[in-house]
């Protein structure tokens, strides 16, 4: 059975997306929060909560077939302060530079012979672009000085879920490794290497683009949930606006917003929108307005910092036209987490464990075109009198997997 270790594990879509067939030997996050959730949801075992620069490579078991971060975006999102993940020496790393202590354990693991066969790492598209594509170039050299080559894909969930949410995903495996034919292509795929991914890729040194891998995953499929379907009118755990606030948020609306719930209004058809609040000048001011889309996607799900960020829903039935945030059922759904995955009772907890995860059905498809195979291609082409490495200490001594927290919601 394939093994792997999840870093900046979060309430552990990852690990719902690899599924049974994978085997978790370690996870760990900082956020006490999320390691409840992830306990709560996987167990208590595989999970550590601690900052990541105090995890020890004796921490992490034997070695494992694949590692897994998904490490902090924050200052790489275009709604972020644009720090970048800093340098590998800097003593004052910003969060989005944990990546490098990320990097110092597989330095760790890779002295002692216990380097994953696969890294993924998964963030937004901001490290492609951000402080003009030197970041991006950082992380793949990184890489490449642990003696592996890169490539990477963009990814849409809305490809397999209504939710616009774009993600870059890098895979690297050993340059030593031979991999199968048909998992690479000569030239970008327009799908998974839109022009942001390529020109990021332009900017790279000779050395790291000679070892580039433009990653084979065939055709998008189509989403089989609607989010007409995802929508309730019966929701739980939030409570329809009152005519009153409806009709306040209408007031809020352009004469263009305004034209589009007309049209909503004379199909007569049950039409699911998202509502959004959004600062827009009007005459030689600011003002706050509401914006309404009906395309059938919902807008990418992120951590609420505020009452004007959280997600809202706008239902439209010929004249009868009703507004209230979306449900956290909801928005796991939109994640495509199973109706019996535990997210915890209070609003805020729920959508910063949701806001800050990975689309279950992307690491699926990642894990179906790609991940296993490549693992397969690797495996094969290791030398046939390669050992096993031993088995190595599951934690250090006296160490609690979780540490000492206590988060009951």
């Amino acid at each position: 059975m394939p093994s792997y270790l999840e870093f900046f594990a979060g309430g552990g879509m990852v690990r719902a997306g690899l599924g049974s067939r994978w085997k978790c030997h370690f996870a760990n996050d900082f956020d006490p929060l999320k390691v409840q959730v992830y306990a709560d949801n996987w167990g208590e075992e595989e999970i550590i909560k601690d900052d990541i620069h105090k995890v020890e490579a004796g921490d992490l078991g034997r070695r494992a077939d694949l590692a897994w971060a998904s490490f902090p975006c924050q200052d790489l999102s275009m709604a972020g302060n644009g720090l970048g993940i800093g340098q590998a020496s800097g003593a004052n790393r910003t969060r989005s530079g944990t990546f490098w202590a990320f990097i110092d354990l597989m330095k760790s693991l890779k002295a002692n012979g216990r380097l994953p066969r696969i890294v993924v790492l998964e963030n937004v598209v901001g490290l492609l672009t951000i402080n003009g594509g030197e970041e991006f170039k950082a992380v793949i050299a990184a890489l490449d000085r642990l003696g592996m080559r890169a490539g990477a894909v963009m990814v849409d969930a809305r490809h397999f879920v209504p939710q616009s949410r774009q993600r870059v995903f890098i895979v690297a495996v050993s340059k030593a490794a031979k991999i199968a034919a048909e998992l690479v292509r000569e030239e970008p795929h327009p799908t998974w290497h839109p022009d942001p991914l390529v020109k990021a890729v332009e900017k790279l040194s000779p050395q790291c683009r000679g070892q580039w891998m433009w990653f084979n995953l065939g055709a998008a499929p189509e989403p089989k949930k609607t989010l007409n379907k995802i929508v309730k009118d019966k929701p739980v755990g939030v409570e329809w606006h009152t005519p009153a606030e409806t009709k306040r948020l209408i007031g809020m609306m352009s004469e263009i917003h305004k034209q589009k719930l007309s049209e909503a209004k004379k199909s007569g058809k049950r039409i699911v929108g998202t509502l959004s609040l959004r600062m827009r000048p009007s005459n030689r001011k600011t003002v706050q307005r509401t914006e309404v889309c009906f395309r059938g996607l919902a807008g990418c799900l992120r951590t609420p910092k505020g009452g004007g960020s959280r997600p809202r829903i706008i239902v439209v039935k010929g004249a009868d036209v009703r507004t209230r945030l979306l449900a956290p059922a909801e928005a796991a759904s939109l994640m495509g987490l199973k109706a019996s995955y535990q997210l915890p009772g209070v609003y805020e907890f729920a959508f910063r464990v949701i806001g800050d995860g990975v689309a279950v059905p992307v690491v699926a498809f990642l894990r179906k075109k790609l991940l296993n195979p490549l693992l397969r291609s690797v495996k094969k082409s290791s030398p046939a009198n390669a050992r096993k490495t031993k088995r190595g200490l599951r934690a250090s001594p006296g160490r609690s997997r979780r540490g000492q927290f206590e988060i009951r919601v």
